[in-house]
């Protein structure tokens, strides 16, 4: 197991430390492979890699792997865990695909790899959940838990990272463990640092291979989209791909406007993964069930529609108010029907959109 100190191997290191040739250029050698390293001497006994492009990780094979999934949560944050009763909460298990499962409780969407190496997680929910996802965790393998993966840093995805965090390695990108290593402030809450063993002790800049189960297991980091951190995991066999709470399918998404997310953001990077997923990849959302492409697709339109929508009136110099009282068109209407309701998602994207270019610099710098 690792010590609890963070892993965080920058490309300067990679190219010094694990002999990246000083004579490539920099164009040169993000054509090349990425730099690939066993850090076993740390206690993993798989193999990773770091590599400088993050776009090109979308040659899917066929093999499976278990999906643990979330149902549409009223919960996003962590801001209203405290008043949750999770003794009701179940995790339910519904079969996807050949080895594929998706289990339903509270929180963000958990991706699960088990096999002959152990158990890998993608994020983990709350912490008053834990033995319940380890319960469901048993009955899909007997394996040890040996690496947990956030997508990025709200407390429905990450509150479970102080239970885990004692069993496993938490990777992320590096904006997550900056976040939640400090005090936080969103949906009108401040949001407590984890303690250390809650913290990822692996970060990485732009991409990551962990080699585990037999398949590569990727994460890729999209910048300023839900927030500032978010990574999109891809289970490169098994032709799946996890993507975090930069899709929430069939609803209205929540964006971290205070976490360095962006509405045109979010549009940029569900483009940019569409244009690489196969068209019968299976999709995770970070809340919602389990999608595929044309799901995505049909996310995408929303996004463009009613964002060009909200444009158009602020450009006529209408206010939020007056855009809200103008609504949107009726097929979006059911999208708004849990906590990012119409109003709100017009607000988000007003804000995004109205921001000024110094607000947005701040934001991203953070």
């Amino acid at each position: 197991m690792l010590s609890r100190q963070e892993i965080r191997i920058s490309k300067h290191e990679i190219r010094n430390k694990f002999k990246c040739s000083e004579n490539q250029s920099t164009k040169t050698r993000r054509r090349r492979s990425p730099a690939v390293f066993d850090i076993g001497a740390f206690g993993f006994r798989s193999l990773f890699r770091i590599s400088c492009p993050p776009r090109r990780f979308f040659d899917f094979g066929f093999r499976a792997s278990f999906l643990i999934a979330a149902s549409l949560p009223f919960v996003i944050c962590g801001s209203l865990a405290g008043q949750q009763d999770f003794s009701r909460v179940e995790i339910k298990s519904t079969h996807v695909a050949g080895n594929v499962y998706m289990l339903e409780g509270s929180g963000g969407n958990i991706g699960v790899s088990v096999g002959s190496d152990g158990i890998l997680i993608v994020d983990d929910q709350f912490a008053p959940l834990a033995e319940k996802i380890r319960a469901a965790l048993k009955k899909l393998g007997e394996g040890k838990l040996k690496f947990v993966l956030n997508t990025h840093w709200h407390g429905d995805h990450t509150g479970g990272n102080p239970e885990f965090g004692r069993e496993a390695a938490i990777i992320a990108h590096a904006n997550v463990r900056k976040r939640l290593s400090t005090t936080q402030h969103t949906l009108g809450r401040s949001h407590d640092p984890l303690p250390k063993h809650g913290l990822p002790v692996v970060t990485f800049d732009e991409s990551l291979t962990v080699h585990f189960n037999d398949e590569e297991i990727r994460m890729v980091h999209y910048p300023h989209g839900h927030t500032d951190g978010d990574s999109v995991i891809i289970f490169a066999k098994s032709n799946v791909v996890h993507m975090g709470d930069l899709f929430f399918a069939g609803k209205f998404p929540f964006i971290d406007l205070n976490s360095g997310g962006d509405v045109e953001g979010v549009i940029r990077n569900v483009e940019a993964i569409l244009a690489h997923i196969p068209k019968d990849a299976r999709i995770i959302p970070g809340h919602g069930p389990v999608s595929d492409i044309d799901g995505l697709k049909e996310y995408l339109g929303m996004l463009h529609e009613t964002t060009a929508i909200i444009r158009k009136g602020i450009a006529a110099g209408k206010t939020v108010d007056q855009l809200k009282k103008d609504g949107l068109p009726e097929k979006w209407k059911s999208w708004g029907d849990w906590f990012i309701s119409t109003d709100k998602w017009i607000e988000i994207v007003h804000q995004s959109l109205t921001r000024g270019a110094s607000d947005k610099d701040h934001e991203h710098k953070r």
